[in-house]
């Protein structure tokens, strides 16, 4: 995987938590794993498709996830629901949104695909053997947040 991938996604990240939940971020130090996997309690997988393929996670504790859906819904979350989860999932869909248009910007062209909620304890998600590299972020009083990027360029066909 190209690490020139992984500044849309700061960026996209960066731009949203700025704009939405009017936290200024403070990002970790960029790890590499050999596959795609989160082990967070609630996570977002958003597929990538185009030039570029591929999936990316969007985890983070519980907790952090009902703050975060807090603020999105004007409420405190008592009990993550279907409105929590929706928010979520809106969370990763425009993190994706906004770092796809800086993919564009880069020349690769990408669509992305609905995000799909997956949460629980003890629960390890591993969607593809492809290397991964984790963005791990820090949301002040909102907690920890993680965005792990698997995308691999598609190889271009020659004209014969």
């Amino acid at each position: 995987m190209k690490v020139e991938f992984i500044s849309p996604f700061v960026q996209g990240a960066t731009a949203v938590f700025k704009m939405l939940l009017n936290v200024d971020p403070s990002r970790g130090n960029l790890s590499a794993r050999p596959q795609l996997f989160t082990s967070q309690q609630v996570n977002v997988v958003c597929g990538v498709a185009g030039s570029v393929s591929g999936q990316v996670i969007y985890g983070m504790p519980a907790a952090t996830a009902d703050k975060v859906a807090g603020i999105m819904i004007g409420q405190p979350v008592v009990t993550f629901d279907a409105l929590a989860a929706s928010a979520i999932a809106e969370l990763g869909n425009m993190i994706s949104g906004n770092s796809m248009m800086a993919m564009a910007s880069a020349g690769y062209e990408c669509d992305i695909t609905p995000p799909t909620i997956i949460r629980g304890t003890k629960v390890s998600i591993s969607t593809s053997a492809h290397p991964a590299l984790v963005i791990p972020f820090m949301l002040g009083d909102l907690g920890e947040f993680e965005v792990t990027v698997s995308l691999l360029e598609k190889a271009t066909q020659k004209a014969a």
